[in-house]
């Protein structure tokens, strides 16, 4: 699914020769640096170099991903990233299981004023409060955020920001592989999506990988219009590989009154519901 090849493949094609002091040259015909270019200022033999970049060099050590990862200009994210995927062989991954504690989910409850959910690293939502729900406009099981973004919400739905949404949840997939190249699910998640959208096949090609931590997210809602939501991820213990995310409104916005109205209009739905079930109640005890 992934590999340590294909990520050095990438990243070399994304270095401008300027910046590690190569000249320019009107006949370079190579996008970013040459395999050459990259072995010689990592200090490392070029067919060591081709060697790894054709999955044949199996165990580079610290020192040689330390240099490579320097040369090729690797932020903190993608530093780790290629870490991963040199120790890949070395060690097996036990893929985690995404069973939530029953404390967890009161935590959700507890959280009442803001949209809350709990998501796995196949971006797999297990659970969300009542503002979540109606955030997203469908029951929570079985909601999956890549399918939802790529699959099924295109370019016109919830997500006002859909490009960057398709930016961020590629790169958090790609983490997730190097992370868990066993995992079975996640392997077809990526073909669902990879058949199934162009887009997704373009971004996956170039290796991004993204980490998930905080940021703004806008959703276009239906019912209550723009919300501009802050969103944190909080990383739960046990290494679970599970996520707590919490969208909040800055106090005294416009989100902050739609989410109000959101929650109002999920309160009525309860209310009709239950008047509903009542209704039904009262006409079965007439007719026992």
């Amino acid at each position: 699914m992934d590999d340590l090849a294909g990520f050095l493949r990438t990243r070399r094609s994304r270095v401008d020769p300027a910046v590690v002091g190569i000249p320019a040259d009107s006949r370079r015909r190579v996008t970013g640096l040459r395999r050459e270019e990259v072995a010689h200022l990592s200090g490392v033999s070029v067919d060591y170099y081709v060697r790894l970049e054709q999955g044949r060099a199996t165990q580079p050590s610290e020192h040689v991903l330390d240099a490579l990862a320097r040369v090729l200009g690797l932020d903190e994210t993608e530093r780790g990233h290629l870490y991963r995927l040199a120790r890949q062989r070395r060690r097996r991954v036990k893929t985690p299981g995404s069973r939530i504690r029953p404390e967890l989910l009161r935590v959700l409850d507890l959280v009442a004023d803001a949209p809350a959910q709990i998501m796995d690293h196949r971006l797999d939502v297990l659970a969300g409060n009542q503002l979540a729900v109606l955030l997203h406009g469908r029951p929570i099981p079985g909601l999956n955020i890549a399918r939802h973004i790529f699959l099924e919400e295109a370019e016109h739905g919830l997500y006002a920001d859909w490009e960057q949404c398709t930016l961020d949840v590629v790169g958090h997939l790609r983490l997730a592989v190097g992370k868990y190249p066993d995992d079975p699910r996640l392997a077809s998640l990526i073909g669902e999506l990879a058949m199934g959208s162009e887009r997704f096949r373009r971004l996956w090609a170039r290796a991004d990988v993204r980490a998930r931590t905080h940021g703004r997210k806008a959703y276009r809602h239906p019912l209550v219009g723009l919300l501009e939501l802050h969103v944190e991820n909080f990383a739960l213990p046990d290494e679970s590989s599970m996520e707590l995310l919490v969208l909040s409104a800055a106090p005294g916005s416009p989100t902050e009154d739609g989410l109000r109205l959101l929650a109002g209009l999920g309160a009525d739905g309860d209310q009709g519901a239950a008047s509903a079930d009542q209704e039904l109640a009262s006409i079965v005890d007439t007719q026992v």
